[in-house]
This record gives structure tokens, C-alpha cells and sequence, in this order.
């Protein structure tokens, strides 16, 4: 399917055949065409090969000037880790593909989530009543995002957070961009060292976040169905009755 072989005429049935051979389909209608239309529809590439990987043969099509898309082969010794790897890219691919349609970002690695709960501590302190616990709240939870974070990456959670808190407090605001550095165990500039996230997939978390929480604080009362409670209280007196009528076989006859 190069480029330098020479239009000629050919059967859609040899080529059909050719790239499903696997699937041992044969019922293809048969007409003369020239190879210069199946370039048209097909395209080109400079070297097509058969791979083994693992139990499995795949075609593979290299050098194609017009692809857009590309082929992931994952590989693992069992399925949860398999499904586990193609969440992880998933996660990633949609990430980028959201970066790309919006082009505004934020520091990521938790750094505009402390940022944020400085700003709310300082907030909160020209606060008066109760509502200065529920802002105080508010930003104790979003420091979950860093400290969950060092959790995942096996580093100490209260030393790094220690770090964070001490650079975002600085009066210059020169570490607002400063979270946590998985590579070495403490802090960095995530914005310098290009970890970025959408800004709007980071509205998106806290408006979701928020909504469930103020969701559950809203229940103050749980409702028990009559009906379920009957049934139960049926359930425990059949087995009373049971067991009393084994002990009553038990009994020595006079």
C-alpha cells in the first residue's frame, strides 16, 4: 500500500481478504477497480507488518501521513490490573482533550487548593458567629486534595502540608503556585514544572463536592418503612417458635 507502486487494476476482494484474514469472512462482492481509487479511500502508509504480541497477531500500519489516530495495546497479568491501566489512561486522555478546548489552567498538585483555603482562612477571620466554622470547615476539606495526594505517594502528608501552608502564608503571594513534588517528597512550583489542571474541570470538582455536602446536611431525619420493620419482627418470632418446638420433642413421655 506504498506510494511507489504503480496504479494497476486489482479486486476489492484480494484486498478485503487481505486486512480481515483473521476473521476468515469470504463473502465479499467481487469488481475491478484500479488501485488509484482504493488509495483515495483507503490512504497510504510507508511499511504495513504483522506483530506478535503475546498470544495475539495484529496488523500494524506505519507511517501513515493522514492518520489521526493511533492504537494502545494494553498488557497485564491479570483483568483488575488491565482495567485498572485503561481507567488511568482514560483519565489522562480526557484530561488533555479538556485542556485543549479550554485553554484556561490552574497549578495543579494540590497548589490552587491551598491557595483557596488560605484565602478561606483569612476570610473567615472578619467573620463573626457560626458561620466562621463552616468557612473554617470548608477549608480544612480542601486540603484533603494534597494530603491525599502524599498519601498515594507514600510521603509523610503532615510534613508536606506543613511546607505548603508555610509557603502559600507568604504576605508576597510568591508561592501560591507551590504544591506537592511526587518526585522528590516535598514542594514545588507546579506551574514552573508544567502540572496543570482545566480550571474548569477544578470548578466543576467543588461545585459537585459542594452540592453533595450540602446535600447530606440537609437530611435531618431518617425515614424506616412500617412495612420492612413487620416483616422483620414476623422473621424473628417464626424462629422463636421453631426452637421451642425443638425443645418440646426433647421432652421424656410418661
Amino acid at each position: 500500500m506504498g506510494t511507489d507502486i504503480k496504479p494497476r487494476s486489482v479486486s476489492v476482494h484480494e484486498h478485503i481478504y487481505f486486512l480481515n484474514k483473521r476473521t476468515q469472512t469470504r463473502s465479499f462482492r467481487v469488481r475491478s477497480v484500479s488501485f488509484a481509487a482504493l488509495v483515495v479511500v483507503l490512504g497510504t502508509c510507508d511499511v504495513f507488518e504483522e506483530k506478535q504480541v503475546g498470544n495475539e497477531r495484529f496488523n500494524i500500519f506505519s507511517g501513515c501521513p493522514s492518520g489521526q489516530t493511533a492504537t494502545i495495546v494494553l498488557r497485564g497479568g491479570a483483568d483488575q490490573f488491565i482495567e485498572e491501566a485503561e481507567r488511568s489512561l482514560h483519565d489522562a486522555i480526557m484530561i488533555v482533550r479538556r485542556a485543549m478546548k479550554n485553554s484556561t489552567v490552574v497549578a495543579g498538585g494540590g497548589a490552587i487548593d491551598m491557595e483557596i483555603s488560605r484565602y478561606l482562612w483569612q476570610h473567615a477571620r472578619n467573620i463573626a458567629g457560626k458561620s466562621q466554622l463552616f468557612i473554617n470547615a470548608f477549608a480544612k476539606a480542601l486540603e484533603v486534595i494534597p494530603r491525599q495526594l502524599c498519601d498515594n505517594a507514600g510521603f509523610d502528608a503532615t510534613d508536606v502540608l506543613n511546607k505548603l501552608r508555610q509557603k502559600h502564608a507568604l504576605p508576597s503571594g510568591e508561592g501560591s503556585l507551590y504544591g506537592v513534588d511526587i518526585n522528590t517528597g516535598g514542594i514545588c512550583d507546579s506551574f514552573a514544572n508544567f502540572v496543570w489542571e482545566p480550571a474548569l474541570v477544578k470548578i466543576n470538582a467543588i461545585n459537585a463536592a459542594t452540592e453533595a455536602a450540602c446535600l447530606v446536611l440537609s437530611v435531618d431525619e431518617t425515614v424506616k418503612n412500617p412495612k420492612s420493620e413487620s416483616a422483620q419482627g414476623d422473621a424473628a418470632g417464626m424462629g422463636r417458635g421453631r426452637g421451642g418446638g425443638m425443645r418440646g420433642r426433647g421432652m421424656r413421655r410418661r
